[in-house]
């Protein structure tokens, strides 16, 4: 069980496991030139064609029955310009590697999503976020992107240069070419304090105005069936490092994080009863704890345990009803939902579909454990979470289609005519963008 997809027998299947596809063609270019090569052969045989990171996403975003292009070979950093603050890297770049990376630079990206085996491509193209009150997604931090087009052409922008294609293609779902690599704003590295700690559900609830705004990364995590939540601000720090001590980072982000958690869950995957009595016990067994360390061993931390996952973005003001409403659907209903539910924020973008675009969101995620009946909590949270406007994270699981998302995305049209007119043909097509974007 690796950290990414697999490909056997020629299926690939996603991280989650709840995608699988079998591609006509796959191909690991080592260069741009190799790349757009590939792209326009794919266009003489008529087939449509795919980049595939590592999988992490939970929906069908990345799948075809075409042309499916590795990019582990399209890995690394080309520049590095202090000047002007920024870093450019090969798409298929896993944001392990550029953390570690840029921390040998004395560098570090300003905001981050809590894992980092995602390629920089995947994440950015599906719009992939952490928390924060002034920082927002992995996408807005980039400041130019290069892409291979539907007619094999390399085509660059920034705010400058092709600035049209600069607001879309930052979050551009895979639908208008094949991103090969991406500049991102950089600051030298700094640390950050993390407190974690233990709050009554209703408290959060209360309070989350204040917390949000005192705190440049706070996000929480509610444990249905129990009345608790475990806390997390971040802020940065003038020092000294105290990082968590190794025995206590075992014990705590591997033992019961991902270990004692995993065994949990196969508890309750096959005896769903219990899974209230171990929400109570799991929800109490991480204690308070604070700590300081640069900023990707602060906002990352290793996801064993394998899930599907939805999440949906509100505005940020209706966050506390939504919530509410969700937990009170779980209360009253027969489901047993054994993995906490995450809360996190954003401030507004100006990205055609991000799911920040032009308004300050929060993000409610639902998980289940890999292997059990996930549809009817997804199906009942996100029922709730349209009634909000909210807007579903692209690499997550979601039922919504091109009418309800135009609905809810201002810019829809805008990003519909780019993708128009830079893949007029629908070389990158398939069925889930057929359904979010339309034929």
């Amino acid at each position: 069980m690796g950290s990414t997809a697999s490909t056997r027998n020629g299926t690939w299947r996603n991280w989650g496991g709840n995608v699988s596809v079998r591609p006509a063609r796959e191909t690991a270019p080592a260069s741009v030139d190799e790349l757009a090569a590939a792209v326009r052969r794919a266009a003489e045989d008529g087939m449509p064609v795919k980049a595939v990171g590592t999988g992490h996403s939970f929906t069908s975003i990345a799948a075809t029955d075409g042309l499916l292009i590795r990019p582990h070979l399209l890995t690394g950093i080309r520049h590095v310009d202090r000047a002007a603050g920024t870093v450019t890297v090969e798409a298929g770049t896993p944001l392990r590697r550029l953390n570690v990376a840029l921390a040998r630079e004395g560098l570090s990206l300003a905001n981050m999503g809590d894992i980092m085996e995602q390629t920089v491509a995947g994440a950015t193209s599906t719009g992939t976020h952490g928390t924060g009150r002034d920082s927002a997604s992995v996408a807005a931090q980039i400041r130019g992107l290069e892409l291979v087009t539907a007619d094999g052409s390399v085509l660059t922008c920034s705010e400058e240069e092709n600035p049209d294609v600069f607001a879309a293609a930052r979050i551009g779902l895979g639908a208008l070419g094949v991103v090969t690599a991406i500049t991102f704003a950089v600051e030298p590295v700094f640390l950050l304090t993390a407190r974690e700690e233990p709050m009554p559900f209703d408290r959060v609830c209360a309070e989350f105005d204040r917390l949000y705004a005192e705190n440049e990364h706070f996000e929480f995590y509610w444990f249905p069936h129990t009345g608790n939540t475990n806390t997390k601000r971040n802020n940065r720090s003038a020092g000294p490092e105290r990082p968590v001590p190794r025995l206590r980072g075992w014990f705590e982000d591997e033992f019961l994080s991902n270990g004692v958690f995993q065994a949990a869950n196969w508890v309750g995957r096959a005896v769903p009863a219990t899974v209230p009595a171990i929400a109570r016990i799991s929800s109490r067994a991480l204690s308070a704890r604070t700590y300081t360390d640069i900023p990707y061993k602060v906002f990352t931390s290793p996801r064993r345990v394998r899930f599907v996952e939805m999440e949906y973005a509100v505005p940020r003001e209706a966050l506390v009803e939504t919530l509410r409403e969700l937990k009170a659907m779980v209360d009253r209903s027969p489901l047993r939902v054994s993995f906490p539910v995450e809360v996190r924020t954003a401030p507004a973008d100006d990205i055609t579909l991000s799911t920040a675009s032009g308004r300050d969101s929060a993000y409610i995620a639902v998980h289940m454990f890999k292997g059990t009946p996930y549809q009817g909590y997804f199906t009942a949270a996100e029922r709730i979470f349209a009634a909000h406007e909210g807007r579903p994270h692209w690499g997550k699981i979601h039922t919504r289609d091109a009418e309800s998302l135009s609905r809810v995305y201002p810019r829809f049209e805008e990003f519909t005519a780019l993708r128009d007119r830079l893949d007029p043909e629908r070389r990158f097509r398939n069925d889930y963008l057929r359904r979010v974007l339309g034929s």
